[in-house]
């Protein structure tokens, strides 16, 4: 309380003296000081903010590789299964890598890479123009491992070609949480 009111008197009694020695601006320095601080803004803006300026590199001419993914669940809550359809809608065929499935909530992530069904491997898979894939993923061989996993309300897939480039993702909430972060 004694350091505050000190503060307080200290701060009171200077005000006369810094008036006395207050010194008008120049109309150049404030010129000059609008145009740094508004440089600054446009640089954050578009170099590093929500307007980034990216440069598109490649042959515009080329063909795109794309992919159209869906994640269905059997049940509303709590599902069993989880249903993949993966489909080339690009002008081009699609090498498609192993996808992995990713259990998440806000702090935690554990990450499985699909190999195929029945203990059968059916990736790296080749799709051509137009083709579709569907995979049925039991999540009960995955609880059966680690029933941390059934705490986790967010499971996502996520795609990659076989050269490593990430193609799309897919998500379902497994369970009712507060948010849908």
């Amino acid at each position: 309380m004694k350091r505050l009111s000190l503060i307080l008197f200290m701060l009171t009694a200077g005000l006369p003296v810094w008036a006395q020695n207050e010194i008008e601006p120049d109309g150049q320095k404030l010129l000059w000081f609008a145009i740094i601080i508004s440089f600054a803004i446009l640089f954050y803006l578009f170099a590093l903010g929500p307007f980034k300026l990216t440069r598109k590199t490649g042959n515009p001419f080329s063909s795109k590789k794309k992919v159209n993914i869906e994640l269905k669940k059997d049940r509303l809550y709590y599902p069993d299964e989880l249903e993949l359809t993966i489909e080339n809608t690009g002008k081009t065929a699609v090498d498609i890598e192993q996808p992995m499935l990713v259990f998440s909530s806000i702090w935690v992530k554990r990450k499985f890479r699909i190999k195929g069904t029945n203990n059968a491997s059916i990736y790296p898979l080749y799709l051509d123009k137009g083709q579709s894939h569907t995979l049925t993923i039991d999540l009960n061989r995955f609880y059966s491992h680690s029933k941390s996993l059934k705490r986790l309300p967010k499971a996502k897939i996520i795609v990659f070609e076989v050269e490593g480039k990430r193609l799309g993702s897919q998500r379902v909430f497994l369970r009712k949480t507060l948010f849908n972060i």
